[in-house]
C-alpha cells in the first residue's frame, strides 16, 4: 500500500520546513535511510531520509515552504494510485497543499491587491481557503474577499493567491505625494513682497526606486520571532562590570607557549562563566512559567554568527572541561554552524548563553535573553587604557562585559554577586586551574 510521507518536525521549535531540493525524482526506487530530500528548517540544512522501501510515486512539493506533517510525497508500489493515497490520508490541509503544488495557476487572476489585508472577522472565516492561501494573502496585504478559488467547490488555494501576487491586474502604488500647496494671490500694490520659504525636495519610493527585497529565511523567522518574545515577555534589566584582563593575558601567553591546542580570551570567558554558574546556581535557572528550574548541569550556548542571523551551539558540562576541550569543541561546533550542518541536540538544552563581539571592535553592549535562560552573558573587547593601579596611573588591558538578567528569575543583587566572581576569576585566572 503507498505510503503517505509528511513534513517531519525536525526541532524543537520548527514550525514548518522549506524544502530546498529533491535528491531524487519521481519513478526513482528508494530504500529505508536513503536521503530523499534537503529541508531548511529554523535552525540548519537537514536531509529527509525515506523510512520505507519503494517507488518515489509522487513528490506534492517541488519546493518552498510546508507545514508540519504536510504531505511532501507519496512512495508505494509501481503503478500505485497516489491519489487515493492522498485522498485517504484523513489530512485536509495536507492534501490541499498537495494539491495547491501540482496544480497549475489559473491563466488570469480575479482580484487585484488590497493596500493592506483587513482584520480576519466572521465573513472572512466563511471564506473556502486553506490555511496557507490565508497566511500568503495576509503577508501580501491581498483581500481574500474577492479572489475566485480553482479548488474543490471553489476553494482558495496556494496558486490562486501566487497568481495574483506575480500577475496583478491593478499595480500596487506608493502613496501620492501631498499635494501642492495653493499660489498666494498677487499682493496689494504697496505691500511688502514676501520672501517665499526655501523648500526641500520630497523623495518617495515611486516608480525607480532602487531597492531589494529577499524572502525571509526559515532561520530569520524563528529568531524573530523568538527574540521578540523573549524581549517583550521577559522584564529585562542589565549589569555591566569593567575585568583587568592583563593577567588573564599572562596566562593565555603562557598556556599558549607550551600547549598544541591554542587558548583563546573567549574560551577563558566560557571556562570562567561556568564556574561561576556552579557557584551561583540561581544565575544558572529558566523561568518556565508557573516555577522556576535550577538546572543542576552547566550547558553554555555559545552565539555564533552566520548569514542568516546567530546559531547557538551548546557546550555541556562546561564547567567540567579544560580549556583545551572547550577550544576544540566550540571551534567543531562554530564549523557546523557556519555550514549549517547542527543538529537538533547540538543546539538544545542550553542554562546559560555567551554572546562575544569584541573581535568586532565592540566595547560593550546588551544582549536579548536567549530563552529559556535566565541571562545571557555579552563580551566586548580588551580595549588599552588608563587605570589606578596602587596610587598610580598605569596602561590596564579592560575588558565590559553585560549580564542581561530576567527579572522574573534573577533580582539585582543576585546578578551582581555572580558578575563579582567572574570578575574575580579573570582577574586571577590561576583559580581556573584549582
Amino acid at each position: 500500500m503507498a505510503e503517505v510521507i509528511r513534513m517531519p518536525r525536525m526541532s524543537d521549535t520548527m514550525e514548518e520546513g522549506n524544502i530546498i531540493g529533491w535528491l531524487k525524482k519521481e519513478g526513482d526506487r528508494v530504500e529505508p535511510g536513503e536521503t530523499l530530500a534537503e529541508v531548511e528548517t529554523d535552525k540548519a540544512t537537514m536531509e529527509l531520509d525515506a523510512f520505507v522501501e519503494g517507488v518515489l510515486l509522487h513528490i506534492a512539493i517541488k519546493e518552498g515552504p510546508v507545514a508540519i506533517d504536510g504531505i511532501i510525497a507519496v512512495i508505494g508500489e509501481e503503478g500505485e494510485d497516489w491519489k487515493a493515497a492522498i485522498a485517504g490520508a484523513g489530512n485536509g490541509t495536507a492534501s490541499e497543499s498537495a494539491a495547491d503544488a501540482t496544480s497549475p495557476a489559473p491563466a488570469a487572476p480575479a482580484a487585484t491587491p488590497a493596500p493592506s489585508a483587513p482584520a480576519a472577522t466572521a465573513e472572512d472565516k466563511r471564506i473556502k481557503a486553506s490555511p496557507l492561501a490565508r497566511k500568503m494573502a495576509a503577508e501580501a496585504g491581498i483581500d481574500i474577499h474577492g479572489l475566485q478559488g480553482s479548488g474543490d467547490a471553489g476553494r482558495i488555494v496556494r496558486r490562486d493567491v501566487e497568481a495574483v501576487i506575480q500577475h496583478p491586474t491593478t499595480p500596487i502604488t506608493p502613496a501620492a505625494p501631498p499635494a501642492p500647496v495653493p499660489a498666494p494671490s498677487a499682493p496689494a500694490p504697496g505691500a511688502p513682497t514676501a520672501t517665499p520659504p526655501a523648500t526641500l525636495p520630497f523623495v518617495y519610493g515611486g516608480q525607480g526606486a532602487n531597492f531589494e527585497e529577499k524572502n525571509v529565511s526559515q532561520m530569520r523567522k524563528t529568531i524573530a520571532r523568538r527574540l521578540s518574545e523573549s524581549k517583550f515577555s521577559a522584564p529585562h534589566f542589565y549589569l555591566t562590570v569593567e575585568i583587568n584582563m592583563g593577567k588573564a593575558m599572562e596566562l593565555r601567553k603562557r598556556i599558549n607557549e607550551i600547549s598544541e591546542t591554542r587558548i583563546s580570551f573567549n574560551d577563558l570567558v566560557i571556562k570562567a562563566a561556568a564556574v561561576s554558574l556552579r557557584q551561583h546556581p540561581a544565575i544558572n535557572a529558566s523561568w518556565l512559567g508557573d516555577k522556576i528550574r535550577y538546572n543542576k548541569d552547566v550547558h553554555v550556548g555559545v552565539a555564533v554568527a552566520v548569514d542568516e542571523g546567530l546559531l547557538v551551539p551548546v557546550i555541556r558540562y562546561t564547567d567540567m572541561k579544560t580549556l583545551s576541550q572547550i577550544n576544540t569543541e566550540v571551534k567543531v561546533l562554530a564549523g557546523k554552524a557556519k555550514e549549517r550542518k547542527l543538529q537538533p541536540d547540538e543546539m538544545q538544552g542550553n542554562t546559560f548563553t555567551i554572546s562575544n563581539l569584541g573581535m568586532f571592535g565592540i566595547e560593550e553592549f546588551t544582549a536579548i535573553i536567549n530563552p529559556p535562560d535566565a541571562c545571557i552573558l555579552a563580551v566586548g573587547g580588551i580595549l588599552e587604557k588608563p587605570i589606578v593601579h596602587q596610587g598610580a596611573i598605569v596602561v590596564g588591558n579592560m575588558m565590559k562585559v553585560t549580564l542581561s538578567c530576567d527579572h522574573r528569575v534573577v533580582d539585582g543583587a543576585t546578578g551582581a554577586q555572580f558578575l563579582q566572581t567572574l570578575k574575580g576569576i579573570l582577574e586571577e585566572p590561576i583559580r581556573l586551574m584549582v
